[in-house]
């Protein structure tokens, strides 16, 4: 039963072409020459094949026949080939160099497109780097504010009692607290961070 599922992709149809006619269409390597008038022999072999119209064989047939491969294959002493691969007789001179000025001007057109499109791609490359996000440069921290001094006065003993906020000597800086205890002497304070310390009064600060 044959497929009635239509080729209409021209790569899809040469693959089709490589593989009904192997002797005559080439897919890898170096092409022979077709017979002149091919055409016709190839619509009439597939005149009932449901795959492929004419109209696409021809498309199919002239990508074929304008490849670089198959142009340099047009050289003296090359026989064309039919369908089966038989030879139909070597090329005419005038052929020979039609084909060879048919792929010089191909040629000459790729290397115009790549040598235009050249300076494209390098001011396209070239602008890249401009456009590149410039590394975020660090900013210096902002030096932190050292605290204002406070004029601290000592405490006198007589001055102080409980519940009284004072500043407490630990350090180099007076610690914030209040007082919970006075004891002769000793000065119970809580500071603020929540710890109780005993101090004697000469580090009690107001």
């Amino acid at each position: 039963m044959e497929s009635t599922e239509k080729l209409t992709d021209t790569n899809a149809i040469l693959a089709y072409l490589y593989e009904t006619f192997p002797l005559c269409f080439v897919a890898e390597g170096e092409v022979k020459p077709l017979k002149i008038g091919l055409f016709q022999d190839l619509a009439e072999r597939l005149a009932d094949d449901s795959k492929v119209s004419k109209t696409q064989l021809r498309v199919a047939l002239r990508r074929y026949t304008s490849s670089w491969r198959y142009l340099k294959c047009i050289k003296i002493g090359v026989q064309r080939v039919d369908l089966d691969g038989n030879p139909c007789g070597e090329l005419e001179q005038e052929h020979i160099e039609h084909a060879q000025a048919t792929l010089k001007e191909s040629q000459e057109k790729a290397k115009a497109k790549r040598a235009a499109q050249a300076p494209k791609a390098a001011k396209k490359q070239a602008r890249k780097p401009a456009q590149a996000k410039k590394p975020a440069q660090s900013r210096p921290k902002p030096a932190k504010e050292k605290p204002a001094p406070v004029n601290l006065t000592p405490a006198v003993l007589d001055e102080l009692k409980p519940n009284q906020r004072v500043n407490v000597k630990l350090g180099k800086s007076p610690v914030s607290g209040v007082i919970v205890d006075i004891k002769k002497q000793d000065i119970h304070v809580q500071l603020d961070s929540g710890f109780t310390v005993k101090v004697p009064v000469e580090h009690v600060m107001l």
